[in-house]
């Protein structure tokens, strides 16, 4: 059997976790929003239209955060429309994604909903079809106590109290030619620079993010950060990333490899923006906002159709992956990789959270919610991936695939909560046809004993759970053996893992 190593002392950190490393996405973008978290009539639902059973299991998640309203759908949002009255608001074209927006629930029932999920919001502006002033006029509305035309306009809409929302994103993908209102790298650049020194005025307390590049394959990448940072740099506090993983040829020991692309990606985007600090003579660091993240290709051909044949329909179906096995064992991968990196990695949305390239779905027309296979994973780390980030050392067999060098068997995170005295491992074997036995050196962590060894794991690669069926969920091992502080663990081929040991 193939062996793996890791030595772990409580002295060697990383960083203490940001749990917004852990938020998601809600866009208006197919059944995300209405017959998603919203569906008035339904037995499930409460007294504001808003689903219990998705709300249930988004606070199962302990996601902390949830970016809104979009994505491609904010650039050409009127935020306006999404206020006061719900019968005088205007239905709307969606040209993002050629749907037809009726605006039933907009940013009060959305905070409202936010409240419930115990949520914050992550707002956006529209910096691609609108620009400086809707911005802060939308700041004004949100934050702004009273006592001036937009914040008295909030209270007349029966919200006294403001949002104080504290995360604001300077658009979405300006690099994006598929974006309206899509930039050149001097034009967003100028335009975000702008935009942060006003909404800074109203209130100096909100952390800006702006905008990064689409996904490391962009022609621009990474000058789009190193143009823009130079004009955003003193005014914003993170630099967006948005990048999703795929499986098309169906290699599924390259497609366990795609955490190593993550990882080169966080790598270059770190090194683009302290090349700015270097070049600026800063001395604050710019942090990582990852706040488009998941695996996204099975519903490809079938989205392309519905909104080219079918346009202009509320909430079509768009975006449904149905998740497997190896999906979950990938989410699991990519959720280390941002915990590896928590020293610059402060925000992450996985997308999204319900219906649209989601764990949670809903069945149409009013059914049952459901857990796909990719819940788990996020589930766990969520909840136990809390406190402090260590830096371990490593040993590990290595393997190539098709388009990946040297990987390794083992990917692995360590976390440390010193309050709860817990140390959590996530771990999984990415080799797909041998075992791997783990050996962790506690010796730093004396007193520490097993608590439990959870695993994911399925015989078919492609096994996916339904609203009928669940085949892919966790169970609790007998793989994990203490012989004083050192463990040794089973970790079967192709498996997610996390090994917790308690004081």
């Amino acid at each position: 059997m193939k062996k793996a190593k890791m030595l772990i002392d409580r002295s060697f950190t990383v960083a203490d976790v940001d749990k917004r490393i852990y938020g998601s996405f809600i866009e208006h973008l197919g059944r995300a929003v209405y017959d998603g978290i919203y569906q008035p009539g339904n037995p499930m639902s409460d007294e504001d239209g808003f689903r219990r059973d998705v709300l249930e299991m988004v606070r199962e998640m302990q996601v902390p955060i949830v970016r809104y309203p979009g994505g491609n759908f904010v650039s050409s949002f009127v935020w306006e429309d999404s206020v006061g009255p719900v019968s005088e608001r205007p239905r709307r074209l969606d040209l993002a994604w050629r749907s037809l927006e009726k605006n039933e629930v907009g940013l009060n029932e959305f905070s409202r909903w936010a409240k419930k999920a115990d949520a914050e919001v992550m707002m956006a502006v529209n910096l691609g079809t609108r620009g400086i002033a809707d911005a802060c006029n939308l700041l004004e509305y949100c934050n702004h106590p009273e006592g001036t035309f937009y914040s008295d306009l909030r209270v007349k809409h029966g919200y006294k109290d403001p949002h104080k929302i504290k995360v604001w994103c300077l658009g979405n993908e300006m690099d994006g030619p598929w974006q309206l209102g899509h930039k050149t790298m001097e034009e967003y650049g100028r335009l975000a620079e702008e935009t942060a020194k006003a909404m800074k005025i109203i209130d100096p307390d909100i952390e800006l993010v702006s905008c990064g590049s689409s996904n490391l394959n962009m022609p621009t990448f990474p000058q789009w950060e190193a143009v823009t940072l130079e004009r955003t740099y003193d005014y914003v506090d993170f630099v967006s990333m948005h990048n999703y993983y795929g499986n098309p040829t169906n290699d599924t020991l390259d497609y366990l490899a795609v955490s190593d692309d993550m990882d080169s990606f966080i790598r270059s985007v770190i090194a683009t923006c302290d090349f700015v600090k270097a070049k600026k003579r800063a001395k604050k660091n710019i942090n990582l906002s990852f706040d488009e993240w998941n695996v996204w290709f099975h519903s490809n051909a079938a989205d392309n159709d519905r909104m080219k044949n079918q346009p202009w329909q509320i909430a079509p179906p768009l975006l449904e992956d149905v998740y497997n096995f190896e999906d979950a064992l990938v989410v699991g991968l990519l959720m280390i990789t941002l915990l590896q990196h928590a020293d610059r990695v402060k925000m992450a949305c996985l997308a999204q959270l319900v219906n649209v390239i989601a764990p949670i779905m809903t069945e149409q027309g009013g059914g049952k919610a459901w857990k796909q296979t990719i819940f788990y994973p996020f589930l766990y780390t969520s909840r136990y991936g809390r406190g402090t980030v260590l830096q371990p050392v490593v040993d590990s067999p290595v393997h190539d695939s098709k388009t990946h060098e040297n990987v390794t068997d083992l990917s692995s995170v360590a976390v440390w909560n010193q309050e709860k005295e817990e140390l959590t491992v996530f771990a999984v074997n990415r080799n797909i046809e041998e075992d791997l036995e783990l050996s962790i050196d506690l010796r730093s962590l004396e007193g520490y004993h097993l608590a439990v060894h959870v695993v994911l794991e399925n015989e078919d690669m492609k096994a996916v759970n339904s609203a009928a069926e669940e085949k892919v969920s966790p169970k609790t091992a007998d793989r994990t053996k203490m012989d004083g502080q050192v463990s040794t663990s089973l970790l079967k081929k192709a498996t997610w893992n996390m090994i917790r040991f308690a004081k």
